[in-house]
């Protein structure tokens, strides 16, 4: 078995070819063009039996290819070749040679990294949250913008919770006197239109996001507080929930399970600021709507706070519970789609 460590870069990517004992047999570097796929592909023909690692998010891009050419490949993370440098001989050059021959050695003696998967609906999941978090976030920049200029158009401003009809409401009022207020009325126009078209692209985005979710069959929305928006989130950025082995290895990738700290005898953990974080702040969004809204969300919560806990360690308690639960439905769902596809 050949193994194939790629260095991706955005304009050239090096490729190595180790045996199986991490001795390098070959290396060739490629500049990324619309033949670059195909000549990757000339190149490895020579070994029958092959594997490819890839390293980072630049090699997302051919890594998909790859994995749509039906040939095996594996994730390396940058931070795992970095580690190879030490046990490395020779001298201290970094090229693009040596990572590419690192990325390949990693994996070689490395078999619990990620085989990469073909894009599917998870993928699409992803890039439409991820969309609607651009279009919300730019609505509200309109939103503040629009609501400082009316400010200065009308006494006292206007309220807060500014919509696009309140908006244009209130400027129904507006009675310029100045050419400068002028000016300032037709800002604000051009700002309710922005807001107008911001509000029904986020419309159609929550619309594809609701056709995209369906065609997954999941039944995350089940769960109290886990609306369309959260349960895309949710998939978009988990992907295949087989890769943890455990629900413990899903809540340290959620950022839920806190990180042991004890030294002797003094026991105690602290809060965990690493993991995925957009994935820690869909847990916290349905912690707190599930303590707003009352059942066994509550109820855990107002346990968790009569043994003591603080207000924000009970609610961080109820988020590693529920980092459970939405484990164990993704694999219920996935067990689910196996059977009906037998």
């Amino acid at each position: 078995m050949i193994l194939i460590g790629i260095d991706p870069h955005k304009s050239s990517h090096t490729a190595v070819a180790v045996d199986a004992s991490g001795h390098q047999l070959a290396q060739r570097r490629f500049v990324v063009n619309a033949g670059t796929f195909r000549q990757l592909m000339s190149w490895y023909e020579k070994w029958p039996e092959r594997r490819f690692a890839v390293e980072g998010a630049l090699g997302r891009s051919l890594a998909q290819q790859l994995a749509a050419a039906d040939e095996p490949v594996v994730d390396v993370p940058s931070t795992l070749s970095a580690r190879a440098w030490p046990l490395s001989t020779g001298g201290n050059h970094k090229t693009d040679e040596t990572d590419a021959r690192h990325v390949a050695q990693v994996a070689l003696f490395r078999p619990d990294l990620r085989e990469v998967a073909a894009e599917n609906q998870s993928t699409v999941l992803r890039l439409l949250t991820e969309r609607r978090d651009d279009l919300v976030h730019e609505r509200t920049r309109v939103l503040n913008r629009l609501h400082a200029v009316l400010r200065g158009l009308l006494p006292g401003g206007v309220a807060t919770g500014l919509s696009a009809d309140k908006a244009a409401a209130a400027m129904k009022r507006i009675r310029p006197v100045t050419a400068t207020d002028n000016r300032r009325r037709d800002i604000a126009r051009d700002l309710l239109a922005d807001l107008r078209r911001l509000d029904r692209l986020v419309k159609d985005n929550e619309a594809q996001m609701r056709d995209a979710l369906a065609a997954t069959r999941t039944t995350l929305t089940s769960l109290p507080g886990l609306g369309t928006v959260l349960a895309a989130k949710v998939l978009g950025h988990v992907g295949d929930i087989t890769r943890f082995p455990t629900e413990h290895h899903f809540a340290s990738y959620t950022g839920s399970a806190p990180l042991d700290a004890s030294s002797g005898n003094n026991v105690r953990h602290r809060l965990n600021t690493g993991g995925n974080r957009a994935l820690n702040s869909v847990l916290h969004v349905i912690a707190v709507v599930q303590i707003r809204d009352g059942g066994r969300g509550q109820e855990y919560y107002q346990r968790k706070i009569a043994e003591g806990k603080t207000p924000s360690e009970a609610r961080r308690a109820l988020k590693r519970r529920l980092s459970n639960v939405v484990y164990r439905i993704m694999k219920r769902d996935h067990r689910t789609q196996l059977a009906a596809a037998a």
